[in-house]
């Protein structure tokens, strides 16, 4: 499988409200060396919402730089405007990367056959591995089984899926009507061993922005058949996952990248700083775990 194990949804450091381009490479080298199994750029937590076309390009194109091909890159490319999902994702695979996360359109609230659409145009105008990213409960839409595996029967490109429903039963149905074979990774850092025990491959996580051995190794594992360690992981996360969404996504995360010393505490409207009380919350919880 090309998309396996713990993927970090990488924030985008900024400074003086620009990309911070040393900060970015730093904290990408800190993950590959870190054991990561790939990241993803220009995600959600990556406040892609708020970047322009130029510097959603730009952050996509340091991040295959600094990479270099030792873990794969899955650029984050979808839109919610079908022509505009087609250039970016034409410019993730002319930049280099392995795949494009390509986000179910919101707002517009397309039908099940307006999603299906959506992935196939994308696919005909630009061929490279694309993982849908079904996330509702920022979309307003969910895609549902039965169209995920119409998708995965007749689009050769469509991979694999980004679950984050947070619903098993859906992440079930989806592996039943797909096969083994269809990558479905967690978008919700507090299912990742469940999803792996019905036949998940990894996750796109969040809390592997500040622990990234935790999350690649609970993931490695379990594909070792060391059930136990896995276990004994998933417990030892959760803590960090119910922080990291104290929050609006990635306000926690790049609060505690900020008080680790790895980036400046920069977010742009409509995000703002913690509230008092959460942020010293969260202070307290990563000077107890012994992060700052």
């Amino acid at each position: 499988m090309q998309f396996k194990g713990a993927f970090t949804a990488l924030v985008t450091p900024f400074s003086g409200g620009q990309i911070d381009e040393e900060a970015y490479r730093q904290l990408i080298e800190w993950q590959v060396q870190s054991g990561i199994n790939g990241v993803v750029p220009c995600g959600t937590t990556g406040e892609s919402a708020t970047m322009s076309h130029e510097e959603h390009k730009r952050v996509i194109s340091i991040c295959v730089d600094q990479v270099k091909g030792r873990v794969p890159v899955l650029a984050g490319a979808g839109s919610n405007n079908t022509a505009e999902a087609v250039e970016l994702t034409q410019f993730a695979k002319d930049a280099g990367a392995d795949g494009a996360l390509l986000i179910t359109p919101y707002y517009n609230k397309p039908t099940q056959e307006g999603l299906y659409q959506h992935f196939k145009r994308i696919a005909s105008e630009v061929s490279m591995p694309f993982i849908v990213y079904n996330v509702p409960g920022r979309t307003g839409v969910n895609l549902l089984p039965a169209t995920v595996a119409r998708l995965n029967k007749d689009i050769k490109d469509v991979i694999g899926i980004k679950e984050a429903t947070g619903d098993l039963n859906q992440v079930s149905q989806v592996l039943e009507y797909c096969g083994p074979d269809f990558q479905v990774l967690s978008g919700d850092d507090f299912t990742v061993l469940p999803l792996l025990s019905v036949g998940g491959c990894g996750v796109i996580s969040v809390v592997s922005n500040i622990l990234p051995d935790k999350m690649s190794g609970m993931c490695a594992a379990w594909f070792a058949g060391d059930l136990p360690t896995a276990q004994k992981l998933h417990f030892e996360l959760a803590p960090f996952s119910r922080m990291m969404f104290l929050e609006t996504n990635p306000i926690p995360a790049k609060t505690s990248l900020a008080l680790m010393g790895r980036i400046k505490l920069e977010l742009r409207l409509p995000l703002v700083p913690m509230s008092p009380a959460n942020a010293e919350s969260l202070r307290a919880f990563l000077a107890g775990k012994g992060l700052i």
